[in-house]
């Protein structure tokens, strides 16, 4: 590491500065190329931004960044990535399987944080990209990597490094059993945006989804699918969630979900067939059980439906999670549907939140979920009661309903 920069670091004293003597800060983006990410992140990558990219182990972190930097190819100057987790060898053969040829791309694996600094210094770069921060350590500190204290001060010189040479960095950071971020809670803190990479692995539709943005909104995500080419952005993905849809089937119904700004049609599945044993199953798959038992009550205790000796299945197509109170009557409409046989005009979409006395309540961006359905071609909407200037606004058909009956 250059001596004088950790030392001139903490031996310069900032002023105080009065507010309105300040320039603006310049705020020139510079896009990947890759739509998805770009609306995630807020139009592109900003000068000495950090960046901190989460996800589940094989979820297709390295194989986006690979694709990020390829759009960063045109850019003055190397692009560095930190191969702290595979050799050279694979970064290179996972390029080849993707058909991705980098010219500007730097592959370093070192781990030393002194180490990586005094290259930095060295070599003004364009992007440098860490993969990942747990497996970078620093001398001045005891421990093993991935420690806490260990991800703390390499994270925190690595983003004054950055902010100071005005050179963007992405790290990538491990998650936990429960899908949270792995180590200190700080390196959120320290970052300008904090990148989700979500999605189930046997699926192939991947979520960006952004949690914290100093320079964007964290309500945009951006949806991918996973191909043999990498991973190929979605731009119309109500399309892609509903294109194995079987029609006439009972126990389907269409919702409307809001991921970020985005509204999105996908299908609920439901299944209800009588228990072989005492004790009925209940199981979901993209959507929480806890919530699934509670509709399954109300639906009991409130519609008289009888399902105690019923196993029920609950899944979202697609093998998207719907976390959202506004699923919960299109859960409560297939189940229903499938305890019945009856089968759901395929022209309806549905949502609204169900409570515990059984009434369905308003739910966030009612306009836009009814726009997107419209788009699809859906003609009749079962919600809440809206409010008859977005009747006439949506020019549709509101099924207007105050109990999940």
């Amino acid at each position: 590491m250059d001596k004088n920069f950790r030392a001139s670091s903490e031996a310069t004293r900032p002023q105080p500065q009065k507010l309105t003597d300040l320039s603006p800060l310049d705020l020139r983006r510079f896009p990947s190329g890759i739509g998805e990410f770009d609306r995630c992140i807020g139009g592109g990558l900003v000068g000495g931004e950090v960046v901190l990219l989460s996800g589940e182990p094989g979820i297709g972190k390295s194989t986006l960044l690979l694709q990020v930097l390829k759009g960063f190819d045109s850019l003055s100057g190397p692009l560095l990535y930190v191969c702290g987790e595979e050799s050279p060898l694979q970064v290179k053969s996972r390029s080849q399987r993707l058909n991705l040829q980098v010219d500007r791309l730097v592959l370093y694996p070192e781990t030393r944080v002194e180490f990586l600094v005094e290259y930095l210094l060295a070599h003004p770069p364009a992007l440098v990209v860490v993969d990942s921060i747990q497996a970078v350590t620093t001398e001045s500190l005891g421990g093993s990597a991935g420690s806490i204290g260990q991800v703390r001060e390499a994270a925190y010189i690595l983003t004054q490094l950055a902010k100071n040479k005005n050179f963007p960095l992405i790290m990538v950071g491990h998650v936990t059993k429960e899908g949270g971020i792995a180590g200190p809670k700080v390196l959120e803190h320290l970052v300008d945006a904090v990148l989700n990479l979500e999605g189930s692995q046997p699926g192939s539709f991947r979520i960006l989804r952004a949690t914290k943005n100093r320079f964007g909104s964290v309500r945009e995500v951006g949806v991918f699918e996973m191909t043999t080419q990498g991973l190929i952005g979605v731009a119309n993905p109500s399309d892609r969630f509903l294109e194995e849809r079987l029609i006439g089937v009972s126990g389907s119904v269409v919702t409307v979900l809001v991921e970020g700004l985005r509204p999105v049609l996908v299908e609920v599945q439901a299944l209800t067939t009588p228990t072989a044993f005492g004790l009925p199953r209940r199981t979901a798959s993209g959507f929480p059980i806890n919530r699934l038992l509670l509709l399954i009550a109300v639906l009991e205790k409130r519609l008289g439906l009888k399902l105690q000796s019923q196993d029920i299945y609950v899944n979202i197509a697609a093998g998207l999670r719907a976390d959202e109170p506004a699923v919960d009557l299109a859960v409560c409409l297939a189940i229903n549907s499938s305890l019945k046989d009856l089968p759901l005009d395929s022209k309806v979409a549905v949502f609204g939140e169900v409570g515990l006395s059984g009434e369905v309540r308003q739910v966030s961006l009612i306009d836009e979920r009814s726009a997107e359905a419209k788009r699809l071609g859906y003609q009749n909407i079962i919600s809440p009661k809206v409010a008859n200037t977005l009747k006439e606004a949506a020019n549709m058909a509101f099924i207007e309903v105050r109990r999940a009956s």
